[in-house]
């Protein structure tokens, strides 16, 4: 029995209505579906429990029998709310962003050929310290070469090339 009004007060807030617990239960529901929804692939990308591993499978084999699968995303969403959904969640993010990390990647790149092509030589110092698997000779004769090019406005063969080596050596 409560003996203060913290202790009821407390209470309160462990008790969910029960509109609560359908609003949070119908959320699972939809969450599981889209889970359902994703490639095999995609799906092994993601921090799944074993449980959910072949709760997944099955539900790939009842796909088309609507009933079936309605009822199985019930018990989807069962094993959800007993799941911390945290790195599942921010592995979504992270497969719906790569095209943006990419674009960001991409973007650094570019801009790192053009200090490089401004000709400095600190800035290839400072690149071969960072990155030890790119080669002195090479990297200094794709830059020396591009900015001939740049000069002659001859077609970007050697900018495109650095480009490149650059991409395939370089980590952001």
């Amino acid at each position: 029995m409560p003996q203060s009004v913290n202790d009821i007060d407390e209470l309160d807030e462990d008790l969910k209505s029960k509109s609560e617990i359908k609003r949070e239960m119908h959320q699972l529901q939809d969450f599981g579906q889209k889970l359902i929804e994703m490639s095999k692939h995609q799906r092994s990308r993601l921090p799944l429990t074993e449980e959910l591993k072949d709760a997944m499978v099955l539900a790939d084999k009842i796909r088309n029998k609507h009933e079936a699968l309605r009822r199985h995303i019930r018990h989807i969403a069962k094993i959800l709310a007993e799941t911390d959904l945290a790195p599942i969640n921010q592995a979504i993010d992270v497969m719906a962003n790569k095209h943006q990390q990419e674009s960001v990647k991409h973007t650094r790149l570019e801009e790192m050929r053009d200090l490089l092509l401004e000709g400095s030589n600190d800035v290839v110092e400072a690149l071969l310290a960072n990155h030890t698997t790119m080669e002195r000779q090479k990297l200094r004769q794709l830059v020396r070469q591009a900015i001939k090019e740049k000069k002659a406005e001859k077609p970007a063969k050697y900018h495109k090339e650095l480009f490149a080596y650059l991409k395939e050596n370089v980590t952001l």
